[in-house]
């Protein structure tokens, strides 16, 4: 579990197939891993990695199919700078929101402008997505806790402020750069209560007459 609170930028210092699917190495830079055991987990680009292999400079990491499928990540080469965060702990400030590090899909940045000292960003969802984000909501971009301003035709805008942009990589994106997104994991939550309240089929007692429907969050403004 992750809070989308970047700690140093990386480098991907080598990226290696294995039978179809990947090992990457990542030199992490400023990032403190006299913590870090085997087995770890650090999120890289807002991807879940576990440590394989602590070579002194960095660590290893295997790449599964399912991972390769759902992210940007074979695109990678040696070179790509990515953000990195370790792994919270029960003492670690919440200074994001809750971020699984399972990305759910890649958006396109549609715009880029300068608004004052702030980078603003036009993206773009896969469809399946856009009905999770919502305005001023949380949204994981390569791992960076962010706000959605406003909702757009396929996608949503959001605001880079200066510090952000300087901490993580966020600053090199331009139109056409693809980025991996995670949305909130309470949308999702929200979304299969619903749906399994909904089900004629249901037949367990628990969830049957709970009043939990999509009428009851709107009445009581949690759905708009």
């Amino acid at each position: 579990m992750f809070t989308g609170i970047i700690e140093a930028v990386g480098t991907v210092k080598s990226v290696a197939n294995q039978q179809g699917d990947l090992t990457l190495r990542i030199a992490t830079g400023s990032l403190d891993l006299a913590d870090v055991r085997l087995g770890d987990s650090i999120a890289t680009n807002g991807v879940c990695l576990t440590v394989v292999a602590l070579p002194g400079d960095g660590f290893v990491a295997d790449v599964s199919r399912e991972s390769l499928a759902h992210t940007n990540i074979e695109s990678w080469r040696a070179g790509t700078r990515v953000n990195l965060e370790k792994a919270m702990t029960p003492s670690t400030r919440m200074g994001g929101h809750i971020v699984t590090g399972h990305v759910d899909g890649v958006g396109t940045i549609k715009k880029r402008s300068a608004d004052a000292r702030s980078i603003r960003l036009t993206v773009s969802t896969p469809p399946h997505l856009k009905k999770y984000i919502a305005a001023k909501g949380s949204v994981t971009i390569d791992g960076v806790s962010l706000t959605a301003n406003a909702l757009s035709d396929d996608g949503f805008e959001l605001n880079i402020v200066p510090h952000t942009a300087q901490e993580t990589t966020l600053t090199g994106l331009q139109t056409g750069s693809q980025v991996h997104l995670e949305v909130d994991i309470i949308a999702r939550y929200l979304e299969q209560l619903l749906t399994s309240g909904n089900d004629k089929q249901e037949t367990d007692s628990s969830t049957q007459g709970s009043g939990l429907s999509q009428a009851f969050l709107m009445q009581n403004g949690f759905w708009k």
